[in-house]
């Protein structure tokens, strides 16, 4: 199997794939794509160094009650999201798997046990993707179409895994962060949906604001929970009426759960990060579920699923 290079120069980026308009809701507000990445307190990339994947299963699971919490919330407001599920956590949890597509939710892949794909072969790299792929449609009997790297770890330096996802029967990814950050990001790529090459798939970048001639995130994560909520909802809606783009917006299920267990050892900066602002998140969120219009990734942005893999959502 051969893979392309890694892109030399920014300018070799391609243009943006735009197949159709917007997706609009019924008042005429541009409709955005809600994502959770659905994955327990104890596996996130901040704590990697102090919990081994290997005691995983030591410590108290809280991703079933989390994610019930919020397919509660989703409900109660109308709201259709893609949940991003770790093949860990499916093959532990296969009824929960089966609640977020019976919801009518969009089910996609978030790797097998969130190791990024900067420290992963190509041949690592694809037996994840196919394994965690086929672990999730044999479990809800659904297509997955959509895949995102844990803690967004493809760039300039691993592109070819985008030629790989789409050998694996994949149909867009969502892994790539347009900012500059310590830990992952590619503010040279684009900010909006685009192709690496023509036959490639579709890559759905997490949404950024453009100020000052710099991207800065407006998508979800820490920096929701850090921000006034004010702010990013300005720049959300900057997204949409200047740029005329849906936003991507992303949140995982701990981050409703200001009662989940500390971790001891964690640095200052790790501690920071991870529980900054858990007590306010659901709050937030459900004020952010009020003033937009959401949907799931594959309806908004149009993506199709593989002829003879399955039958596309409505």
């Amino acid at each position: 199997m051969r893979h392309r290079q890694p892109i030399a120069e920014p300018r070799m980026l391609p243009e943006p794939n735009r197949p159709r308009p917007p997706l609009t809701a019924a008042d005429g507000r541009i409709t955005n794509a809600m994502s959770v990445d659905v994955e327990d307190y104890f596996q996130v990339s901040a704590f990697e160094d102090l919990v081994p994947r290997a005691r995983w299963d030591g410590f108290e699971s809280r991703v079933v009650a989390n994610t019930d919490r919020i397919l509660g919330l989703f409900e109660q407001h109308g709201v259709r999201a893609t949940f991003f599920v770790l093949g860990w956590v499916a093959e532990r949890h296969p009824r929960l798997v089966r609640a977020i597509a019976d919801a009518g939710h969009e089910l996609a892949s978030h790797g097998f046990d969130h190791t990024r794909v900067s420290g992963q072969s190509p041949r690592a790299f694809r037996e994840d993707v196919v394994r965690t792929k086929g672990l999730l449609e044999d479990t809800a009997g659904v297509a997955v179409k959509g895949y995102r790297a844990a803690s967004y770890s493809i760039g300039r330096d691993n592109l070819w895994a985008l030629d790989v996802l789409g050998e694996a029967g994949y149909r867009y990814s969502s892994s790539i962060y347009p900012i500059r950050h310590d830990l992952y990001g590619m503010p040279e790529a684009p900010r909006f949906a685009f192709r690496l090459h023509p036959g490639a798939i579709t890559e759905l970048p997490v949404t950024t604001v453009r100020i000052a001639g710099r991207n800065w995130p407006c998508g979800g994560g820490g920096f929701f929970r850090l921000l006034p909520y004010a702010l990013s909802r300005w720049a959300l809606r900057r997204v949409n009426r200047r740029d005329g783009e849906p936003g991507i917006f992303y949140f995982h299920p701990w981050e409703i759960d200001p009662a989940q267990p500390r971790m001891a050892g964690a640095s200052r900066r790790a501690r920071f990060r991870h529980y900054l602002n858990l007590s306010r998140m659901e709050g937030r969120l459900v004020r952010l579920l009020q003033d937009f219009a959401w949907d799931r990734i594959d309806r908004v942005f149009g993506i199709q699923v593989s002829a003879g893999v399955g039958e596309d959502g409505p």
